[in-house]
């Protein structure tokens, strides 16, 4: 059974909810953002910790007010509300205009839904609520949210890894349906982009593998067992430290910048590789080729790949191949 909703949401709020559904990947048939999907999953990941968590707020409130004061246990209730409702979850852009929303439910997001209805609306309406619970998710880390979006598939990594289990899934990054088989060792959160990361060891070429998390699918822990092996945990656990997005093999590398090139190094701080040494004009890196690609298309004529010549063939057809179709 399917049913739908309006509700109002700031633009705002409206706006973030849309970058996290982009960001998790949660798109249509046509590659746009599905936003009704996404919702659907926050409200069924999320209800329950929001209900404890504004339910402990509430008791703590009260706690507090019967406490200091000689206020009944009735009165405090009410002032704890009005609280809440008042000073917390006051939408912080007031002045914002609302824009209405359709949400389509069905299936468990449809339950849901009726429990909010039957039990806890009191004196707001449904989509007050919903509003209240959505800008209470996005005041969360975005780390943190995707655990709460992708909550099955953190359970069964972390189950994996506390037991030492193999791990088998596909990944939305790759075109291929692949089924990947890997020794899951560090869940590892990347600054930059606000993901968590699987660090691992692949069980069919041995080398470590790392996968967003957010692009995992068809995730399943195997009855299979495999043994900590410390060298590689020691590699993965310095790995995450540094880059948990990229623990492909390194390599070492050499680019010239100019005056604009170091200036722009010193800018653009989002994965950034981590230089080695510097002499003169000369940058040193040991780091993983794609990473080093990735960041370095940015800079233009600023920065000249010097070694690797694999890395410099790379950065050379990209421009190559973008002049060709800009002379079209």
């Amino acid at each position: 059974m399917t049913e739908k909703y309006k509700i109002y949401l700031s633009d705002d709020t409206r706006s973030r909810l849309i970058n996290d559904a982009e960001l998790f990947e949660f798109t249509k048939k046509d590659e746009s953002v599905n936003l009704n999907s996404f919702l659907k999953t926050l409200i069924v990941n999320f209800f329950d910790r929001y209900r404890h968590d504004s339910e402990n707020l509430l008791s703590n409130i009260k706690q507090d007010l019967t406490g200091i004061t000689a206020i009944s246990d009735k009165d405090a209730a009410l002032l704890a509300d009005k609280i809440i409702s008042t000073y917390i979850k006051a939408d912080n852009l007031q002045s914002s205009r609302n824009t209405a929303l359709t949400l389509t439910v069905g299936g468990s997001s449809y339950e849901i839904l009726k429990i909010i209805e039957n039990n806890m609306l009191k004196d707001t309406s449904l989509s007050q609520y919903l509003k209240d619970m959505f800008n209470s998710y996005l005041s969360i880390p975005r780390s943190e949210r995707e655990t709460i979006i992708f909550k099955d598939t953190y359970e069964d990594i972390s189950r994996a890894l506390k037991e030492h289990r193999i791990l088998s899934f596909t990944s939305s990054a790759s075109d291929d349906e692949i089924s990947f088989s890997v020794e899951p060792y560090i869940i590892a959160p990347s600054k930059e982009e606000q993901c968590n990361y699987l660090l691992c060891r692949d069980r069919n070429t041995g080398t470590p593998r790392t996968f967003r998390i957010s692009r995992l699918r068809s995730v399943f822990v195997t009855s299979d067992t495999f043994s900590v092996d410390p060298d590689i945990q020691k590699e993965l656990q310095e790995k995450a430290i540094r880059s948990p997005h990229s623990v492909s093999l390194s390599v070492k590398a050499v680019v010239r910048l100019n005056k604009y090139g170091i200036k722009r190094f010193k800018a653009i701080t989002k994965n950034r590789p981590i230089v080695s040494k510097i002499e003169g004009d000369l940058y040193y890196f040991d780091w993983p080729e794609l990473q080093l690609e990735e960041y370095f298309k940015r800079f233009g004529n600023d920065a000249v790949v010097i070694k690797p010549a694999s890395l410099k063939e790379r950065i050379r057809k990209f421009y190559y191949y973008g002049l060709r179709e800009y002379n079209k």
